[in-house]
């Protein structure tokens, strides 16, 4: 087969009419507007950002696919139109979570992972960048701000700044915060800041328990989101902060805190600097 003859069989398909929607940037948000209500080809032009006869062309091919029918001077999507519209619409949102797991996938366990990928936009991902490698800090230090609660096994992304000196405030503000790590995890802390841990560790609502052999992950349970925290296995750094409000990780993340929140035991009184 030549590749004339490859591109007209593609062209004449199902990969075909995908391929025709994703080459140009302005086909779907198109096709979604005229499912919203009936459009002209002016608001088209406005709303895409391209040209009179660049529109003209789409609306042409959308009508050849009966994905469209015009009224007036307006352009409005079928019923056909409207259900290729939805489809892509959740067919890019699920490639855009996934690329946004691309690079974290490999340090979450199973359940957050199909979660992840089953729930469209309900997952937020945020990843440390070379550029901007306290994202996940500050996406973290936005959602702390807005809890009332705050349960977090492994929170070495809570500890960091500008999360730690928030902590402080919402621990002065009267929210309960646990916190279960390592051992070595909160020695360095509180022998790095002596002053910040005697006085958070006075407070009644702020405590602190050890584990020998936590997950390599973290996971922080907050008023109406789950955090799950990737760390580089060596320096420790944030990787990744994934936050979601899907029941079922809310479900799985109670139970795995609940295991390790059991076995953990309270910060020896001789640990605390004074």
């Amino acid at each position: 087969m030549t590749n004339g003859d490859m591109r007209s069989t593609t062209a004449d398909s199902a990969i075909g009419d995908v391929a025709y929607l994703t080459r140009s940037d302005h086909r779907v948000p198109a096709l979604v507007a005229m499912t919203d209500r009936p459009r002209s080809r002016s608001e088209l032009c406005e709303l895409t950002g391209v040209s009179s006869s660049t529109i003209r062309r789409t609306l042409r091919e959308f009508e050849d696919r009966t994905w469209i029918r015009k009224e007036g001077y307006q352009y409005e999507a079928t019923q056909l139109g409207a259900a290729v519209a939805d489809w892509m619409e959740e067919l890019l949102d699920r490639i855009e979570t996934e690329r946004g797991l691309r690079d974290v996938w490999h340090w979450l366990p199973d359940d957050v992972l199909e979660a992840a990928i089953e729930t469209r936009s309900e997952v937020t991902v945020t990843v440390a960048e070379p550029d901007a490698p306290y994202c996940p800090v500050n996406r973290f230090e936005s959602l702390l701000r807005e809890t009332n609660a705050l349960r977090f096994l492994r929170p070495e992304v809570a500890l960091m700044e500008p999360c730690l000196d928030v902590l402080r405030e919402r621990i002065d503000d009267g929210i309960d915060v646990t916190l279960v790590d390592r051992p070595s995890c909160h020695t360095y802390f509180i022998s790095t800041y002596p002053e910040r841990s005697s006085g958070m560790m006075m407070q009644d609502n702020f405590a602190v328990l050890e584990h020998d052999d936590p997950p390599s992950y973290g996971i922080g349970l907050l008023d109406g989101r789950v955090i799950i925290s990737c760390y580089e296995e060596d320096s420790g750094a944030v990787q990744a902060v994934i936050d979601t409000d899907v029941p079922a990780v809310r479900e799985w993340a109670e139970s795995t805190y609940a295991a390790f929140e059991s076995e953990a035991r309270p910060l020896e009184p001789d640990a605390i600097v004074e």
